[in-house]
């Protein structure tokens, strides 16, 4: 299988017209010979001949005129119209340059496997190899020397259909870093790139609920913009299972939609002492989603994900989403509008979590558009928003608004930059069943409600900007920000998406703190902060910290513990540092404006190269929230994961979750201060053509039938074989 050492033959220089090519042999070479007698050229030194696509180079060919054998002798490389190469030793073919028989052949496709065989023949768009082996593995090291490939198959006889472009084996083997592993009976694999029907490459794992897992799936080529795989998923402890995926490639968009059911035994997620004891039952996973460009504006787009019980995709370990979202939107696009349709619902997986309080959107709309003011200059903005949310036993919320928004930014002689904001909103509300909702923060009046909203913004920042050293620049940006909003009717509104409110560098300046629509900061305020960047070479450092006073005695609407109550704020910042490519690092935190205690602490570090490299990310939010604002619980968390690079292609890797919170941070929590979640621990290999990889995973917690113990995953693949 290793390189030969001459070249696969050029393209012809100066191609006679097609007609004439069908019955015309093109040839060169060095020296020309013609024996009247036999009517037989003889061609030596880097012979080159053309005929029909394909070409011929080799050390010296014999033609015989009347018979129409062509023999090449020496360093013989012949490539057909579909770009493979075959290089042999001797080469007996038909004066068409495409039928004949090759010794110690070497096939290189072009799609970059390659076949070697003692000795081939080739008929017409067939290829025959005896005692053969294939590879997609290169063959050569970094250096250029020769090596054994990661993997390959020998076979006894070996058919490769140039037109099907398939490869069949007879009497196959599989060959991994060497060894001689397993037969493989009726083995055939496409070599182009569009795939074909067959058997894709199997999971193995091991898992303490389910046992051994075997999931072997099979491929078919539907059409060339369309395929179906199926996958049987065998175990040893429990009935089998049968997953379904169906993708497709259309004129102006894509989509899939994939499966997997089974039956098997469950135990009821939710944490009640009455609930009734496990039963089988059909279980199953419907996932599907697409997006289609209509036009260059238009698009639509949409998902579907749902499943019959909530442990079923922890159980078979398909996903670890607590939340399903199913949604559906259609969406136009331009430089100067935006407008979306939009219908979603939620399906929960949280242990206690009422399915019939989940939302259901339907209809989300928004409209905006900018343009330039005429007048005074500056940018203004108009939105429209409609959304109505039902809940199958919940409260129920209507709301619509339109809003104006006129921004104006300036550059004083000083440097200075000042932006004015004013904005406008009117919102009409409606809303039922509000005593079903289990907040009553969020509830709201039921019937309907409406409010004015306004709002008069200055926003000014000064960047100062100087040199560090002699390839270095710093600049501190002083930023003062003052906002005006007269008293709005916040609480006599439902509350359905400003919910998760906390003080935070990213909106500390913005003209509304409480995230979504539904609630609207009013008073008087001021929020001063700074900036600060700094840049070396290989080094760079962004920074901030800001703080707010409310101007106005109207009480708050914010809950305690989010930084915002009084009149003087929490102190928020943020830190970045970036050293090269080696270290990035971003800490987020704030501070009690009284006591300078930590009430978020957040950093998320990656430190490493691309190949070896360790990932770092902590969490503690210490608001003593009231625990009857079920979006806002304290927790503290610490995530770890890495890789290290054991040598060119092997690797080890590793990750772990594990919750620090305690009783005193969360009531409600059943941590001890130090809880495991899950862990990871695995090898891999990955070259050009193997990847090669073994993982165990462990998980705490036990959710209904989703059990916490050891699971092992073998994940084998063969690039290049198969699709």
């Amino acid at each position: 299988m290793q390189n030969r050492a001459v070249a696969p033959p050029p393209p012809e220089a100066n191609p006679a017209p097609a007609p004439a090519n069908e019955q015309v042999v093109d040839f060169s070479a060095d020296s020309l010979e013609y024996l009247n007698d036999s009517d037989t050229v003889i061609a030596s030194g880097d012979v080159r001949m053309f005929r029909e696509g394909n070409r011929l180079r080799a050390d010296k060919v014999t033609w015989n005129r009347q018979t129409g054998e062509v023999r090449a002798e020496g360093d013989v490389a012949v490539t057909n119209p579909q770009g493979d190469v075959a290089y042999g030793d001797s080469v007996q073919l038909t004066d068409t340059l495409r039928d004949g028989v090759v010794d110690n052949l070497l096939v290189v496709l072009e799609s970059g496997g390659r076949l070697a065989a003692t000795r081939g023949t080739r008929q017409g768009n067939i290829y025959t190899l005896d005692n053969a082996a294939y590879t997609a593995c290169s063959v050569v090291d970094s250096n250029g020397c020769p090596k054994q490939p990661s993997w390959k198959i020998t076979a006894v006889r070996v058919v490769y259909d140039t037109q099907r472009q398939r490869v069949f084996y007879k009497g196959a083997r599989l060959h991994l870093f060497g060894l001689s592993l397993l037969p493989l009976p009726l083995l055939s694999n496409p070599t182009g790139n569009q795939g074909g029907n067959g058997v894709l490459v199997p999971d193995i794992k091991f898992s303490r609920v389910n046992g051994l897992e075997l999931a072997v799936p099979y491929y078919f080529k539907l059409a060339p913009n369309r395929d179906l795989t199926i996958t049987p998923h065998i175990y040893s402890s429990v009935l089998p299972a049968i997953e379904a995926q169906y993708r497709a490639l259309t004129g102006n968009g894509a989509y899939q939609v994939s499966g997997i059911v089974t039956e098997s035994r469950r135990l009821p997620a939710e944490l009640d002492p009455g609930a009734s004891a496990s039963s089988r039952d059909i279980r199953g996973y419907l996932d599907a989603s697409g997006r289609f460009q209509l036009d260059p504006k238009w698009d639509i787009s949409g998902s579907l994900r749902v499943t019959i019980d909530r442990t079923f995709l922890r159980r078979y370990d398909i996903s670890r989403d607590d939340r399903l979202r199913s949604t559906i939107r259609a969406e136009r696009i331009d430089s100067d509008s935006y407008f979306s349709l939009t219908g979603w619902a939620t399906q929960t997986l949280r242990i206690n979590d009422p399915q019939g309080q989940q939302p259901i959107a339907l209809p989300e709309l928004d409209y905006r558009r900018r343009f330039d003011d005429p007048l005074l200059g500056g940018r203004i903005e108009l939105q429209f928003n409609t959304l109505a949310i039902g809940r199958t036993e919940g409260q129920d919320t209507q709301r619509a608004f339109a809003s104006f928004k006129w921004d104006l930014r300036r550059l004083t002689p000083w440097g200075q930059e000042v932006t004015f904001t004013a904005f406008g909103r009117g919102d009409v509300y409606h809303s039922d069943q509000n005593a079903l909702s289990p907040t009553v923060f969020y509830r709201g009046n039921p019937g309907w409600e409406s409010r004015a909203i306004g709002a008069l913004a200055v926003d000014v920042r000064w960047p100062l900007i100087g040199a560090v050293g002699s390839d270095g620049t710093q600049r501190i940006t002083p930023r003062v920000q003052l906002v005006a909003t007269p008293p709005i009717r916040n609480l006599e509104i439902p509350n359905e998406d400003s919910r998760a409110i906390e003080l935070e560098d990213s909106n500390l300046f913005a003209l509304n703190r409480f995230p979504g629509y539904d609630r609207f900061e009013d008073g008087v305020r001021i929020t001063y902060g700074v900036d600060y960047a700094l840049t070396l070479p290989g080094v760079s450092i962004d920074a901030n910290v800001g703080q707010s006073y409310r101007l106005s005695d109207r009480p708050a609407l914010f809950p305690d513990g989010v930084g915002l109550t009084d009149k003087l704020s929490d102190i928020v910042g943020r830190t970045t540092v970036r050293f090269h490519d080696f270290v990035s690092l971003t800490h987020r935190y704030r501070l009690d404006k009284d006591n300078l205690a930590v009430r978020r602490n957040e950093i998320d570090a990656t430190i490493g190269s691309r190949q070896t490299y360790l990932l770092v990310g902590y969490l503690r939010l210490n608001r003593d929230i009231d625990t009857s604002i079920e979006d806002l619980r304290d927790r503290e968390e610490l995530r770890l994961g890495g890789r290290v690079q054991i040598g060119r292609f092997w690797s080890a890797f590793g990750s772990t979750i594990i919750d620090l919170t305690d009783r005193n941070e969360d009531p409600f929590s059943t941590a001890d201060g130090y809880q495991p979640v899950r862990h990871r621990l695995g090898i891999a290999y990955n070259d050009d053509c193997l990847e090669l990889g073994l993982t165990w995973r462990r998980d705490y917690q036990d959710t209904g039938d989703a059990r916490r113990g050891n699971t092992f995953l073998l994940r084998l693949s063969f690039k290049n074989l198969g699709r």
